[in-house]
């Protein structure tokens, strides 16, 4: 990319002065400049901000634009010089049009093409999604330079418009040929792009073997991929200059020698839908080791780089993808020592960034110091497995249906497939509006998940120093997607900033363990802590506090309801089980009668203690502080339960270390004949608690502790 060293701005004109902060922060340095539509002077109609999945405010970045109508317009100032510039926009299904460019006022010969033609896509086979992929890119070289405080004006000449954001950039002159190269033109290749220029290419690649292949500036029609790309680079003038028309630019299973060199020059597809079987690809398969893509323009496709097979030590770095129907890049197992750094995707159709372990696994690979802005379906960066990966000082904004900024995940989609393992570390990570509502659960997705999807999390995970704001949801979700209760194990975070989540800080919904440290929240919509593992009874899950955590403090009350953004955490009724659905430990349990069926809501359901091994007990983390008046204890009513006496006491604590005595031990008489359940009731003066246990040191009706349900209530 000739302009690669300069260093531009993501957004400029959002509202959230944090964002601004975050986007400095992380992310890839970029040739261009953005500036968001709304923020700009028009006499349009600004729109958003939405999250409603379907709309096109919800598929915008920062979740707002500006619609025009016919003769209506936008205008940009210029804040550094500039000579291109690239928009975003959307225009109604099955319409076309054009937009008029005025520079300081005056109209300049040059028109924006604009078309819904790769636009409104439907993947009926993915259920929650909707119609989706709203917006679309054009670019356009002005033809002359302008300085910061110059205005660009863009008119909706016969369509309604609607714009989102528009990268203005100062594009270099196009690169001179390198000494060596061979020429596609040589071989018969057409710079006009009229006639097919497959067949020079491939003479072209086959006669360069070991050296290089040049593009020269031109537009080259492929009607046909490529294959046999080995140990050869191919090289252009400049991804605004050279341009190959191509959905499929390479398509092969192996590279023996690899060494394969792809840079500077645009490949821009005609992919209108998604065809998962279809290779509609930059490159399909594999460049072989030691390759390299830099500089790269790639546009309206259906994904970027699918690479399977040898892949080892590519990198991919300086590029932009834009517009993909599914994926930007996806290493698809067997990838080592993968770098993709420093690329610029948006309006993907799927993750972004993916690395997925199937067949074989991904290792000692790297996301790093990428631009994710858009994605429309799924996450924006996504770990489906693999061992010893990287994901490090990105920026991810504005995620929309089914997914979160970054998953760290063991779904596994396909056999064979490789779960996490060895460390995965996450760390420098800005997320900007990212997180959504999960159509098909109805519940939200956190802006950064872990998910024990098909397996449990065995890997070392870590994650630190991030960034997270505007999420509309949670900030962190520690899941199992296939809502089979495994457990998220093994994972710290530590140093992270929050500036508003709409929910709450950490939404756990499986069991598992997390330490957090040094985690600063502000803006909070909800609560602190949604603590309800499902399915009810699979678990508990431990948040383990390391110190240093503010303004996060509380917790969700009602595990029966999901927190709504920005609603609070509404006054609990005064009556309700305390202990009911809340995480259960206990000091041993007999075969299937664990812990939770105690706090399960049926009483036909018993936890049981190991057997002949007194002193045996319960404990319940009730979430908070409570003051707990009455306790009360159930064993199973049928009558096959023979009366009998346990002798226990109760005790509380704050911190789930220290334990006061709030009942003395005492035998307590259960008999079917009275609905087989006790009440105990404590003192005024007992302290509020927060960890509930109970102690059992006999049963005359057994050799172990045991209860159906044990209930707390403030009254």
């Amino acid at each position: 990319m000739a302009t690669a060293g300069l260093v531009g701005t993501l957004v400029t004109g959002v509202a959230s002065t944090s964002a601004h902060a975050a986007d400095a922060a992380a992310g890839a340095t970029l040739p261009f400049t953005s500036v968001e539509a709304e923020s700009a002077t028009t006499n349009g109609t600004k729109i958003g901000p939405d999250y409603t999945q379907g709309t096109i405010a919800s598929e915008a970045s920062g979740r707002q634009a500006v619609r025009l109508a016919a003769g209506q317009s936008v205008e940009f100032t210029l804040t550094k010089a500039a000579n291109a510039l690239n928009v975003a926009y959307n225009v109604p299904d099955g319409q076309s049009g054009s937009m008029a460019v005025y520079v300081n006022g005056q109209k300049i010969s040059r028109t924006l093409a604009v078309t819904s033609k790769y636009s409104y896509v439907d993947t009926s086979w993915i259920a929650g999604s909707k119609t989706h992929h709203l917006f679309d890119n054009a670019r356009l070289q002005l033809g002359q330079n302008l300085q910061s405080g110059d205005k660009v004006k863009l008119e909706a000449s016969s369509t309604q418009v609607t714009v989102d954001v528009a990268d203005f950039e100062q594009v270099a002159g196009a690169a001179a040929k390198p000494s060596g190269a061979l020429s596609v033109t040589d071989k018969g290749a057409d710079p006009t792009g009229q006639g097919d220029s497959t067949q020079a290419f491939r003479e072209t690649i086959a006669a360069a073997k070991g050296g290089t292949v040049w593009i020269p500036p031109g537009e080259y029609k492929l009607t046909q991929s490529l294959n046999n790309v080995d140990d050869v680079t191919i090289r252009g003038a400049g991804n605004w200059y050279s341009v190959v028309r191509s959905s499929r630019f390479i398509d092969q299973s192996s590279a023996p020698t690899g060494k394969v060199g792809l840079h500077d020059f645009a490949v821009l597809g005609e992919v209108t839908e998604r065809v998962d079987n279809n290779p509609d690809n930059f490159v399909n398969g594999s460049l072989g080791p030691n390759s390299t893509v830099s500089g790269m323009w790639l546009q309206h496709l259906k994904v970027g780089l699918w690479l399977t097979g040898n892949n080892d030590n590519l990198v991919v770095e300086k590029s932009r993808f834009l517009d993909m129907t599914a994926d930007g890049l996806n290493l698809n197992g067997t990838a080592k020592g993968v770098q993709v750094r420093n690329n610029f995707l948006r309006n993907t159709g799927d993750d972004a960034l993916a690395m997925w372990s199937l067949n074989t696994t991904n290792s000692d690979s790297t996301f790093a110091g990428n631009t994710i802005s858009q994605p429309n379906l799924a996450n924006g960066i996504a770990i489906y497995g693999g061992r010893d990966i990287t994901v490090k000082d990105n920026l991810i904004l504005d995620t929309n249906a089914l997914g979160s900024g970054i998953a760290i995940s063991n779904q596994k989609f396909l056999d064979p497939f490789f779960p996490l393992a060895g460390t995965i570390t996450v760390s420098g990570n800005t997320l900007v509006r990212t997180g959504a509502m999960n159509p098909n659960w109805q519940h939200p997705m956190g802006a950064l998940r872990v998910d024990a999807y098909d397996s449990a999390i065995e890997a070392t995970v870590n994650i630190t120093d991030t960034t997270i704001t505007d999420s509309p949801w949670s900030a962190y979700e520690f899941v199992s997607g296939g809502g089979t209760g495994k457990a998220v194990k093994n994972v710290t975070v530590d140093r992270t900033t929050i500036d508003k989540a709409g929910t709450v800080v950490v939404q756990a919904e499986t069991p598992g363990a997390v330490k957090m440290s040094n985690v600063k929240a502000t803006g909070v919509g909800a609560a602190g802590v949604y603590n309800c593992p499902y399915p009810t009874g699979s678990g508990t899950f431990t948040l383990t506090d390391g110190g240093g955590n503010s303004g996060w403090d509380s917790t969700w009350d009602d595990c029966s309801t999901w927190p709504q953004p920005g609603g609070g955490n509404p006054d609990p009724d005064p009556d309700r089980n305390l202990a009911k659905s809340r995480p259960a430990t206990a000091t041993g349990s007999a075969d299937v009668y664990t812990p939770a069926k105690a706090v399960d809501g049926d009483a036909g359901t018993y936890w049981e203690s190991t057997n002949n091994a007194f002193p045996q007990s319960i404990t319940v983390d009730l979430g908070k502080a409570e003051a707990v008046r009455r306790v009360v204890l159930k064993l199973p009513p049928p009558a096959a339960w023979e009366a009998r006496t346990q002798t226990l006491s109760v005790q509380g604590s704050t911190d789930g270390t220290a334990y006061s005595t709030l009942a003395e031990s005492k035998g307590y008489r259960f008999d079917p004949a009275s609905g087989n359940k006790v009440t105990v009731t404590l003192p005024a003066s007992a302290p509020s608690v927060r960890h509930l246990r109970l102690r059992v040191t006999a049963n005359t009706g057994w050799p172990a502790a045991q209860f159906s349900e044990v209930e707390a209530y403030l009254s």
